[in-house]
């Protein structure tokens, strides 16, 4: 089967009235301990990558799609003063996200055990489900250097506004995820949301 890597956290999915989507992944459990890395696809649609270290790019370039990897400090938290807020801060980005509640999907996930949920056998039998329903989600795929890629998702909660800039510039208010975005295999969904997932890695030898 090869090496198998998994990663528990989660991924925010949103779009911009400017064009600009980002995908911030917030891992609060991997082989590289806790970090986070964003994905951002601008409007003219250049995709770039912001990785703490070195080993997450190494990682992540290889697995995913990118026009330009900038090795840079990333920093998530999430602050509870009235709506939940996650705010993300780089050199090349600044993102407050506010959080709502959970969303249909996120009920029916919180309906499966955990352990089922996240298993690479359940998103094997998830991602046709997943195709029909939600526009450009995959929970499994083939990435690139021939890596398998498993999704398991446990919740989902809706964002309901966002500010932000990139490179300087303002990404204006909060929109859908579209166009699906273009790193891998599968996007986030069209919804701007917050998804507990745990991602499983496994390098075919």
């Amino acid at each position: 089967m090869g090496t198998r890597r998994r990663f528990r956290g989660r991924i925010t999915g949103v779009g911009s009235t400017s064009g600009v989507r980002v995908v911030v992944g917030w891992w609060l459990e991997s082989p590289f301990g806790a970090f986070a890395d964003v994905m951002v696809e601008t409007a003219a649609g250049h995709r770039v990558l912001l990785a703490p270290t070195q080993q997450v790019v190494d990682l992540v370039a290889t697995t995913y799609t990118f026009d330009e990897v900038r090795l840079e400090p990333v920093t998530v938290g999430l602050t509870g003063d009235g709506p939940t807020r996650l705010d993300v801060a780089s050199p090349s980005l600044t993102l407050t996200a506010d959080l709502g509640g959970r969303t249909p999907l996120g009920t029916l996930l919180g309906l499966v055990p955990p352990a089922l949920a996240t298993s690479p056998a359940f998103a094997t039998l998830a991602d046709p489900v997943a195709r029909a329903v939600l526009r450009g989600v995959r929970t499994r795929g083939v990435a690139r250097a021939g890596r398998r890629e498993y999704y398991g998702a446990t919740d989902v909660h809706a964002v309901t506004a966002m500010s932000g800039r990139f490179d300087g510039t303002d990404l204006g208010a909060l929109a859908p995820v579209d166009p699906p975005c273009r790193f891998g295999f599968s996007s986030t969904p069209r919804r701007p949301s917050v998804t507990e997932v745990t991602t499983t890695i496994v390098d075919v030898t």
